[in-house]
Formats: structure tokens, C-alpha cells, sequence
């Protein structure tokens, strides 16, 4: 037991120093632990003899939940508003033909068996969310056109429908959806209960939030990895999508203003990062490296055909209607990586009875180190390329970790019985300048106090400057005032604001801590603290 604990913080480490190297070299971060893993295994220098596919197919499921839930929970959906409906047609009718590409394609040029083929195609039919979601955060990598946010919508949804094109095709391979009301059912049952899944235990679990108080700090935490794992299971039981349960899960758990939000990100952040490292670590020790040149001719042959053929064509079909520019079609056709949950889907249909001549594991592997090495090295200097890097923007406001961005401090402090402010109203007061109050708490009862506004003894006063913070209660999202927004050349204290309050205004790079007297003007950026609005609607 030493021994392995001592190996496996080993390789935790080695994975850490990896991360570094790489970010140095401009390469994928996760290609490092792929490699890292064959370094360790039973044909590499350390010669770990693993050959588990039962196993690494059990922890590996396990991480794609949480790398999953992570993927809606950290995807801002303001942001990804105005492109989800082009993002949606990727991740799904964009799926299943790339499946069919892919598989006529192995079906009719590389001559393997039908049903080989198909499940090949839907096996690496989805863009992987880690690859692109590392990529634009360490690079940092702002795209034009709301283009990042396509990309995380689509690589965050696309892999419940890969996973459900392979469990179909298993299903005809092993006879057991070989009539058309099974297959109609199967298809039913994996969208529907989802769906129902995903958005019913998100609603339940915000419902209990808003009403439990939790008495030991981090325990919101355990509480949402506890949805998460209920959101994957639930619908898995009934024969439903469990990775697009947890998917949706995420995405709605994640954009509601959920108290302790900043801890909530960074915790998710960094467990996730751990799975990453433990899913492509042990997918690269489970690969024997010896086997790959045997699998390269036909793996190399699908490579090129799914980055150059078949993605290009998918995605010039879905999103050349909607007038995307070939700029953008050009680079979202480029960012297809294939990536960990292709692996893992390959491992499914490994260990399934399903009687299989191809070697898929170690085909799909290859496939796999050649789009995160080539397309994952090559996607900034492809978006330079092309023009598509916005260097005015912040790719970070596309992710839901948002309060970090942005230059406001926050002081919480309660006023004792017989501190100067009992009994004095908020415009009686001298405050700092650029300061004002965000937020009072009274009884347990949250309100946004104005000039009028009295304190009592037991107030809980929570003052809003500059520079980044957080405090609990806040929740913070933003608006930008266009030539038609309803409040652009009106004084903030003319405007009803639903009992928001607008704490800053970010005006031609300057910021602005607002008064009442402040005239909003075209192009400026609110930042509001939302007590009650769900930005999903």
C-alpha cells in the first residue's frame, strides 16, 4: 500500500512538472500526461505491467463525470447565449455525421466490417472539452466572433451523444437492439431521462441550497459532488445518458447565483485537474506503444480524413446557414480534438461481448495523440492565421469564475450595539471615496439598503471597492448598455432595477464607482449584483 501511495504522488508531481515543460514548449498540456503514462507502462522505461480494461474503464467513467459536470458548471452561459443553438447543432446532428462519415469512410475505403466501422465513427465522433478548455485557458486565447464560447459549448456537450451513438452500435453488435421498437426505445430512453435527469436534479439541488444552511465550511462543496454523482447514476440506472445529465446539471448548477460560487469554481477546478491527470495518465500506462505501428496505416487514414474531410464538411454544413464567416468555420473545423472520452468510449466497447478483428483501443489512441499533437499544438497559430484572436477580450469572462476578473474589493463587517452607524441613515454618512454599500444583512433577511435606509445593531454591512474580491451574498453579472438598451443616457437613480444594484461601471477602460447622478452611456459594461435573477432566463 506504501509502495503504490508513494508511486502515485510521484506521478502527481511528474504530471505537475509536466504541465510546466509543456506550457513552455506550447504543447497540450494533457498530451504530457498521455505520454507520462506510456513512460510508466508495460512497454515503456519503468515497465508497469497494466493491462486492466475493466478497471481503468471504472476510474476513467468516474473522472469523465466530473470532468463533464465541470464543463457545464464553468460555462458562463450569457456568454455562450448567442452562439448556443449553432453550438447545439455541433454537439448533436454535428456528432452523429461525423459517426457516419467516419464510418462510411472505414466501411467503403479502409474495407473494414459495417458495423466495426460505425462504431469506430461514433467512438471518436466527439471533440474533446479538457484538450479545448486547457488550451484556451492557459494560452489565454480570446477568439473573435464568440467563437471560444462555440467551442466550449460543443466540446462540452458533444460526448453524451458519442457515448450514446457506441451504445447503440454495441447494442446491434450484440443483438440486443435488433428490432426497431428496441432501438426506438433506446434512443428514447437515453435522451429523455437525460434530459429529465439533468435538469430535475439541478433544480432539486438549488432548491435544498436555498434553503439548507450548512454548518462546517467546504461541506457545499461535498454536497455538489454529491449531485454530481447522483446526476450521472440516476439516468444511468434507467438505461438514460448519464454524461448528458451531469453535463446539464452542471451548466444550470452553474449559472445560478449560488452563495460561495468563487469556492465552489476553484474547488472544481482543481478536482478536475486531478482527474485529468489520473484519466490520461492511466489511458497512456494501458496503451502498449509497441502495437501502435501495427494499427498506424489505417489510424493515420482516419486521422486525416475526420481533420481534414469529414469536420470541415460537418461543420461548413451546420454553421455556413447561420452566416458564420469561413474564418470561423475554417478554425472551429481545425479545433476538433479528439480527445480522453474517445478512449474511454473505446475502452466501453473493449470489455463489452461484442466480437471485434480491430483493435480499436490502440487505433482510436493513435488517433487521439495525433489531434491533440497536431491540431492542440497548432489552434493559436491557426486563430492567428486567420485573424480570429480578439486581443481586446478576455477569455476568462467566458468561464463562470467571473468575480476574479474584476477590480472590486469587498468588506463585510456587523455593526455592534453603540457603533457610530446605529440609528444613522446611509446618506448621513462619509464613506471613502469610490465606496459604497452592496449589501445589508438583517435577521437572515438580505436587502439593498438606499440613502434612506436606517442601521440597527446586528447589521451585517457588506462595502464594495476597488480591486477583486468576493463576499457572501454577492452575486455578480454583467450588462453591456447598447444603442438600444432601454437605460443608455439615463441617470442610475431613474432606472428600476429590480432591487439590483449597480456596483460599477467599466467606461472606455476606466472604472467607475457609480452615484445616482451617473449617466449610462453607450458601450459601458455594468457590473450588478444580482439578489434574485437566474441568468439562465
Amino acid at each position: 500500500m506504501t509502495h503504490f501511495l508513494l508511486l502515485a504522488s510521484l506521478v502527481i508531481v511528474a504530471c505537475i512538472l509536466s504541465n510546466k515543460l509543456t506550457s513552455k514548449l506550447g504543447m497540450p498540456t494533457l498530451l504530457a500526461f498521455i505520454l507520462l503514462g506510456m513512460f510508466f507502462g508495460s512497454d515503456g522505461l519503468v515497465n508497469i505491467h497494466f493491462d486492466d480494461y475493466h478497471l481503468t474503464q471504472e476510474i476513467c467513467s468516474i473522472a469523465l463525470i466530473f470532468i463533464m459536470f465541470y464543463g457545464g458548471f464553468g460555462t458562463k452561459w450569457s456568454e455562450a447565449k448567442p452562439i448556443a443553438v449553432k453550438a447545439i447543432l455541433l454537439s448533436s446532428l454535428g456528432t452523429v455525421a461525423t459517426a457516419g462519415l467516419v464510418g462510411l469512410f472505414a466501411w467503403q475505403v479502409l474495407d473494414l466490417p459495417l458495423l466495426e466501422s460505425f462504431l469506430l465513427g461514433s467512438v471518436i465522433s466527439s471533440t474533446d472539452a479538457a484538450s479545448v478548455f486547457s488550451i484556451l485557458r492557459s494560452k489565454r486565447l480570446n477568439l473573435k466572433d464568440g467563437t471560444a464560447s462555440l467551442l466550449e459549448v460543443e466540446s462540452g456537450s458533444n460526448d453524451p451523444f458519442s457515448y450514446m451513438l457506441t451504445v447503440i452500435v454495441l447494442s446491434l453488435m450484440n443483438g440486443e437492439a435488433a428490432s426497431g421498437g428496441a432501438f426506438v426505445w433506446q434512443v428514447f430512453a437515453q435522451l429523455a431521462f437525460g434530459l429529465i435527469f439533468g435538469f430535475g436534479v439541478a433544480m432539486a439541488a438549488l432548491a435544498f441550497l436555498r434553503r439548507f444552511r450548512f454548518a462546517t465550511e467546504g461541506f457545499d462543496s461535498i454536497f455538489i459532488v454529491a449531485v454530481a454523482l447522483i446526476a450521472y447514476a440516476a439516468p444511468t440506472m434507467l438505461g438514460g445518458n448519464g454524461y448528458l445529465s451531469v453535463y446539464l446539471t452542471g451548466i444550470v448548477m452553474g449559472n445560478y447565483p449560488i452563495s460561495n460560487k468563487q469556492s465552489l469554481v476553484n474547488f472544481f477546478d482543481g478536482t478536475t485537474s486531478l482527474m485529468q491527470m489520473i484519466l490520461f495518465f492511466l489511458l497512456g500506462l494501458l496503451a502498449f506503444p509497441s502495437q501502435l505501428p501495427a494499427v498506424a496505416p489505417l489510424g493515420l487514414a482516419v486521422a486525416l480524413f475526420l481533420t481534414f474531410l469529414a469536420r470541415p464538411l460537418v461543420v461548413t454544413l451546420l454553421l455556413k446557414p447561420f452566416g458564420s464567416s469561413w474564418k470561423q468555420i475554417s478554425l472551429v473545423s481545425w479545433s476538433g480534438m479528439r480527445g480522453a472520452a474517445s478512449i474511454v468510449f473505446s475502452i466501453l466497447a473493449v470489455t463489452s461481448p461484442a466480437h471485434m478483428g480491430l483493435d480499436l483501443y490502440h487505433m482510436v489512441f493513435f488517433i487521439v495523440l495525433f489531434s491533440i499533437l497536431i491540431q492542440g499544438t497548432l489552434i493559436p497559430y491557426v486563430a492567428q492565421i486567420l485573424g480570429m484572436i480578439d486581443l481586446e477580450g478576455d477569455v476568462m469572462k467566458t468561464f463562470t469564475d467571473y468575480t476574479e476578473e474584476m477590480p472590486i474589493d469587498f468588506l463585510q463587517c456587523t455593526l455592534p450595539q453603540g457603533h457610530p452607524w446605529v440609528g444613522r441613515q446611509v446618506q448621513d454618512l462619509d464613506f471613502p471615496p469610490e465606496c459604497l454599500i452592496v449589501l445589508l444583512t438583517r435577521q437572515g433577511e438580505k436587502l439593498v439598503p438606499n440613502g434612506s435606509t436606517i442601521f440597527q445593531p446586528g447589521d451585517t454591512v457588506i462595502l464594495g471597492g476597488r480591486d477583486g474580491g468576493q463576499a457572501e451574498g454577492v452575486h455578480l453579472f454583467e450588462r453591456t448598455i447598447g444603442i438600444r438598451d432601454p437605460w443608455r443616457n439615463r441617470m442610475i437613480s431613474s432606472l428600476d432595477t429590480h432591487g439590483n444594484l449597480i456596483i460599477m461601471v467599466r467606461r472606455k477602460g476606466q472604472v467607475i464607482i457609480p452615484k445616482g447622478d451617473t449617466v449610462l452611456l453607450t458601450g459601458d459594461i455594468l457590473l450588478i449584483n444580482d439578489m434574485d435573477g437566474d441568468p439562465l432566463t
